[in-house]
């Protein structure tokens, strides 16, 4: 049992949270820099260098090996999957395949405007929209390596529960026609993707994964390193007091505050990691920073304009009311149960 113990924690410590990384850019900080980790400014770069190049390593590998699952899912094959899917079922299935695609809310837009004009029932396609960006296979592994796998578990459980439940609203509100018209008139036009699935190789599939890990690393890249550079002034610079004030335990609005402070943001879950990291070195209690993740990936203000040149005004309250109200309740049921 011991023996397999040390395996576990060395394969945590080299693999996941690569520890030699965060030795050598020590070494590059001290020996090249020449500045003091006990200082400031050299645990500043430190954490900055540190967490941008293990984010970038993960984020091609856990990336790839995710593009690589969901080139057995194209969006042809996901519609009719979807299509005979109704009522709950549908959205646990629309939630689900969520996780299989590693995009930000904004890039999850024009898949929610092809299931719309396919047809998909609107209840389902809003699960899919709400779990696309807030859970993936790589974010889980993400958020295991910074914060433990009990950690990402939960945040994943209650993401699919938030998609499914939200969804499962919209549905029994039959908002169709609150649908924008030109999105109605596509569908009216019957204009489909083609029904013809290519067939992949392996090697393609591989080539085709790795294409796709650069294109969103080349699209994420700098939410990443603004993401990093504001945790790393969190970490070093602001006060444990102040934060503490503003999201710690004793402020009971403090849920409400990382509600409502991320939603003008805008990126994915792995650049909020960064400041999440941050955050909870400084003592804010983990629920109230899963929801400010979730807020941020799930409500960014310019996923949320994109959004509403697809649904009209009424639609689009209902859609971030319930996810709103959602991620206030499940970052207070953490922080009661923890």
């Amino acid at each position: 049992m011991e023996l397999i113990q040390n395996i576990w924690e060395w394969l945590m410590n080299n693999i996941l949270k690569m520890k030699w990384l965060e030795d050598g850019m020590g070494l590059l900080v001290t020996d090249v820099f020449h500045l003091s980790l006990e200082e400031r400014i050299g645990q500043t770069i430190h954490f900055f260098l540190y967490d941008t190049i293990k984010i970038f390593i993960l984020l091609m590998v856990f990336i790839g090996i995710v593009s690589y699952i969901q080139s057995y899912f194209p969006p042809e094959r996901t519609k009719n999957i979807l299509g005979k899917m109704k009522g709950i079922k549908g959205n646990i299935i629309g939630a689900l395949l969520g996780t299989l695609t590693p995009f930000c809310s904004c890039s999850s837009i024009p898949i929610f405007i092809g299931f719309t004009v396919a047809g998909l029932p609107l209840g389902v396609t809003f699960s899919f929209l709400i779990s696309s960006p807030l859970v993936d296979l790589a974010s889980f592994m993400m958020l295991g390596t910074f914060f433990g796998f009990d950690i990402a578990l939960y945040y994943v459980v209650v993401g699919l529960v938030l998609a499914v439940v939200g969804g499962s609203i919209i549905d029994k509100l039959h908002m169709e026609s609150q649908i924008q018209d030109f999105v109605l008139e596509l569908r009216s036009d019957g204009i489909e993707s083609s029904k013809e699935e290519i067939k992949l190789t392996k090697r393609q599939r591989a080539i085709q994964a790795i294409r796709e890990a650069f294109l969103i690393l080349k699209r994420v890249y700098l939410y990443v390193l603004i993401g990093v550079g504001i945790g790393a002034l969190i970490h070093n610079w602001i006060p444990t007091s102040f934060i503490t004030t503003v999201l710690g335990e004793d402020n009971p609005f403090s849920v409400f505050i990382a509600a409502f402070i991320s939603i003008p943001m805008y990126a994915d879950i792995f650049g909020t990691l960064p400041i999440a990291e941050a955050l909870l070195y400084k003592g804010v209690e983990m629920g109230t920073i899963l929801t400010f993740m979730m807020g941020v990936t799930a409500l960014s203000l310019p996923s949320l304009v994109l959004l509403h040149k697809v649904v009209k005004k009424k639609l689009l309250f209902v859609f971030i009311g319930i996810v709103t109200i959602g991620i206030i309740i499940i970052g207070y049921l953490f922080n009661f149960i923890i």
